[in-house]
């Protein structure tokens, strides 16, 4: 894990503010979905991208009956 140097204090409610530097270097705008990890005694912050529930691959992937799958498997779903 990469140091930043950078100290933020958890407010009252539970948040902490990400500076706009790294969210503009690690492209995460306002309304962006992230996904908290535990690792040990560290947590962890990424920017949410759906996959694939049977492969997990993240491209192209659409909803079908709310679950994400894409399209490779969306062929071999229609042909069992």
């Amino acid at each position: 894990m990469k140091s930043t140097g950078i100290v933020r204090k958890v407010d009252e409610l539970g948040r902490i503010v990400l500076p706009i530097e790294m969210r503009r270097t690690l492209d995460i705008g306002e309304k962006d979905a992230l996904e908290i990890y535990v690792e040990g005694s560290s947590v962890i912050l990424k920017k949410y991208k759906p996959s694939c529930v049977f492969c997990d691959g993240t491209k192209e992937i659409m909803q079908f009956k709310g679950k994400s799958v894409c399209p490779k498997c969306m062929r071999e779903l229609k042909n069992l």
